[in-house]
Order: structure tokens, then C-alpha cells, then sequence
């Protein structure tokens, strides 16, 4: 089987900050519960990525 390959047309940087952006105003507008909880999980897990991927791009250069 085959790997289905395509490239990116923008950053992961790029990527991430978008997917934040959606989420916290998703976030924003959802009422209390689990469901919110879950979004702003991933939201951490999305600016711990931003982060890491910022180190990663300074220690390269």
C-alpha cells in the first residue's frame, strides 16, 4: 500500500496559529462543561506545539 503524500502549502507555525484562533472562539462561546474543557485541552496542546516548534526553529538557525 501506498502512502498518499501531499505538501503543505503553509507552515506549521501557520497551521497552528489558525487552529488556535478557531479554537479559542469556539471556546469562547461555548457554554461551561466537558465539551469546553476538551477544547481548551487541545488549545494548550496547540500553544505547547507553537512553542516547541519556535525552539526548535531557533536552535536550528
Amino acid at each position: 500500500m501506498q502512502r498518499r503524500r501531499f505538501k503543505q502549502t503553509t507552515s506549521l507555525q501557520e497551521r497552528i496559529a489558525e487552529f488556535s484562533e478557531k479554537v479559542r472562539k469556539e471556546a469562547d462561546v461555548a457554554p461551561d462543561g466537558k465539551e469546553k474543557e476538551a477544547m481548551l485541552r487541545r488549545l494548550r496542546c496547540a500553544d505547547t506545539a507553537a512553542d516547541i516548534e519556535r525552539q526548535l526553529k531557533v536552535d536550528s538557525e
